[in-house]
């Protein structure tokens, strides 16, 4: 996991440290790690970033004897990306449905994306994690345009003994939406999970019923659901997702088999929204509070 960007952010920093540093090659060895960053998925303006903090951090320190130095550059990267990482308004979906459970009022939950992310599998290991704290849940089947898009997710509401709202193929999604958020509220049912259709950000029609779908289901929570091997392309479509409907946060897929991690560093400062988790199996235990903490040390090497 990142052995890629970890691996060559290791040899930047290893060219960098052989002298000591001053403000003329400091600029050399920085833009050598903004080049790295970029080759790894990371967005040229979020590598930026990271890069003229890393510089103003080290400018300030005095770094002593070489062997100190590789330390002290890995940590001040370390924390660039940290900055980065850790968002404004952190989002917690389990503190946001108990406190919705107290009020006695329903917890809806919007999952967008495209095609190819495994939006449907990451529903189920939501409902999975909400099962596992005492939630009650019921699950809207909002994609009616994927043919074995339905029997997939009943596939995974059956595994986990959930109800499943359903119309038949080419039906409003909205409408379907808008009976799971209703069964719930007269049932007494915590979580209402919104399946819809991947849609690619360009498709104009498909992105006018996601909107439709969200003013109809009034969601408290609209998540995007990104291929975190995609790197660039996750975070345009997090970018235009957010600019047609407000996203809230973020889930990563596929971070298990990420060499590179770019797509969590861009998507994270370009939309201001948090990555809230990050799927790293198939299973429906393989889903992850993401850490940033965590995550940084990761990046550069640190255990």
């Amino acid at each position: 996991m990142f052995d890629k960007l970890r691996g060559a952010i290791d040899g930047a920093v290893t060219k960098a440290t052989t002298k000591e540093l001053n403000e003329e090659n400091l600029s050399d060895a920085v833009w050598q790690i903004q080049m790295v960053l970029m080759q790894n998925d990371v967005a040229v303006d979020v590598a930026e970033h990271i890069c003229e903090r890393t510089k103003e951090k080290l400018l300030g320190q005095r770094t002593g004897r070489l062997e100190n130095l590789t330390k002290i550059f890995k940590q001040t990267i370390y924390e660039a990306i940290l900055e980065v990482l850790t968002p404004k308004y952190p989002l917690d979906p389990l503190l946001y449905a108990r406190e919705k459970k107290i009020k006695g009022e329903p917890t809806v939950i919007l999952f967008v994306g495209v095609n190819g992310t495994g939006k449907t599998t990451t529903l189920a290991k939501m409902a999975h994690m909400y099962q596992e704290y005492g939630f009650s849940i019921v699950i809207a089947a909002g994609d009616t345009f994927r043919a074995g898009s339905i029997e997939q997710l009943e596939k995974h509401a059956q595994n986990l003994g959930i109800k499943v709202i359903k119309q038949p193929y080419g039906a409003d999604a909205a409408s379907i939406a808008y009976d799971a958020v209703s069964h719930a509220t007269a049932k007494k049912i915590d979580i209402v999970l919104i399946d819809t259709a991947g849609r690619m950000q360009s498709n104009k029609n498909l992105i006018a019923e996601m909107k439709k779908i969200a003013r109809v289901a009034d969601p408290d929570i609209k998540m995007f659901v990104g291929d975190a091997l995609a790197g660039n392309d996750a975070l345009s479509q997090a970018k235009e997702f957010d600019e047609a409907i407000g996203i809230d946060g973020a889930i990563l897929t596929k971070v298990d088999a990420d060499p590179s991690g770019g797509a969590a560093l861009s998507i994270a400062y370009v939309t201001g929204k948090p990555v809230v988790y990050v799927g790293v199996g198939q299973s429906y235990e393989d889903l992850q509070e993401f850490d940033p903490e965590w995550f940084a040390r990761r990046l550069v090497g640190e255990k």
